[in-house]
């Protein structure tokens, strides 16, 4: 089968600065922060008190108690995002379309509240037995299933684990699936919910973690911030969507992936150039076409520094030309979530021709020398973007997306 140009025609985001697109999008184009001191683990636990939690969000208003038995928070997440994303697409799922339909979810460590609780209860406590559900529920492809089962996709349907870069490698996978003829539509994204003090003492180890604010770029920075949330989209062919009279947020156009084979935690360049340069082939992108990069931005020394020598030597002189934004600084890192959350504010930008900022900037760092878009979005014309996730392990993948004009 021929190629087919893919469009995205859903959205649903739930994070901690919105538990909406339409919230998220108003918030992260005002440079409106969700980190704030930390709350679902007691903070005089912790050195580190801050956390990008999603807020105002409570279980019941969105599933009944039986229901909830099954769900850990990082499905709760998903199936709200997919709920808004489904409506948002307008699509029905009749018998034939839900058996053409992929269902693939990212997340990092699943469900990580099901499986620091049921320690706790079995080596602090002394528990005898756990909850008959902790398996379904702490299951990296629970948050899938659930979204399979609720909206009665029968498609493909698989989970993707690939730490920070695992909504990116999920969105990915969907794109090329229908853009192949292997699914006629795909609800995918990412989720993560792992603000727990077991996943917080374990950072903390690292000794990555800010603890005041997330700033990348800025030559003050001292880190990442933990975040949560979840982002989900409904891709289907450009020609199908465009029959249907729906609504087009943008093409998606490219994918690209590497292994660095090199470091589990320290960057290379040549992996993030080659993801990078493998999105823009993919794409049929020239580098000068691309007008802005939702980076992966994650406010840590080696991190940020790596990123910008890729950028300049992926685009080469037009590296000085693009805008560069991390929305990490006010969604924090959602981890396994966090490449489906930037990819909302880079369809976004495409869709309304407007970057979200940097927040938190301060001093330039010399060895970050791009436009970051400090503290101020920027209303500018955006035809094509890529948006990058480089995980621990070395594993990066990145997405370009074209705006369709009406």
């Amino acid at each position: 089968m021929a190629k087919r140009r893919v469009a995205v025609t859903g959205l649903g985001t739930i994070a901690p600065n919105g538990n909406d697109t339409e919230t998220f999008w108003s918030n992260i184009k005002a440079g409106r922060s969700g980190i704030r001191e930390i709350t679902l683990v007691p903070p005089e636990k912790l050195f580190t008190k801050i956390a990008a939690e999603v807020k105002d969000f409570d279980p019941d208003d969105h599933f009944e108690k039986g229901r909830l038995a099954l769900l850990d928070r990082f499905s709760q997440l998903a199936l709200v995002a997919a709920r808004e994303a489904v409506a948002d697409s307008g699509i029905g799922f009749d018998e034939a379309l839900s058996l053409r339909t992929a269902t693939i979810i990212g997340s990092g460590v699943g469900g990580q509240s099901t499986l620091d609780d049921n320690y706790y209860r079995v080596y602090g406590q002394g528990a005898k037995r756990l909850h008959p559900f902790t398996i379904p529920r702490l299951m990296l492809n629970a948050a899938a299933s659930q979204v399979s089962m609720e909206v009665g996709l029968k498609g493909p349907s698989f989970a993707v684990a690939s730490a920070c870069a695992s909504a990116t490698h999920a969105i990915g996978q969907a794109f090329h699936m229908v853009r192949h003829g292997q699914a006629e539509v795909a609800v995918t994204g990412g989720t993560e919910a792992c603000i727990t003090l077991g996943t917080m003492k374990g950072w903390e180890a690292l000794r990555v973690m800010a603890a005041d604010t997330c700033r990348p770029f800025s030559k003050d920075r001292t880190g990442m911030v933990l975040g949560e949330g979840a982002a989900v989209f409904v891709l289907e062919p450009l020609e199908r969507a465009q029959a249907r009279g729906a609504k087009v947020y943008a093409e998606m156009a490219g994918f690209g992936m590497s292994a660095d084979a090199g470091d589990i935690v320290q960057p290379t360049l040549e992996g993030p150039v080659r993801a990078m340069q493998d999105a823009l082939r993919d794409a049929e992108l020239a580098p000068e076409a691309v007008d802005y990069v939702n980076a992966h931005g994650t406010g840590t020394s080696a991190n940020d520094i790596t990123e910008t020598k890729a950028l300049r030597e992926t685009f080469g002189n037009h590296a000085g030309r693009i805008v560069v934004s991390s929305t990490k600084s006010m969604h924090g890192h959602a981890l396994g979530g966090a490449g489906a959350i930037e990819l909302v504010a880079m369809i976004k930008a495409l869709e309304e021709g407007f970057v979200p900022p940097t927040a938190n900037f301060t001093d330039p760092d010399p060895d970050c020398d791009l436009d970051y878009v400090p503290n101020e979005g920027r209303a500018m014309p955006v035809g094509a973007a890529i948006s990058n996730s480089f995980a621990f392990g070395g594993l990066n993948a990145v997405l370009a997306a074209k705006r369709v004009e009406a």
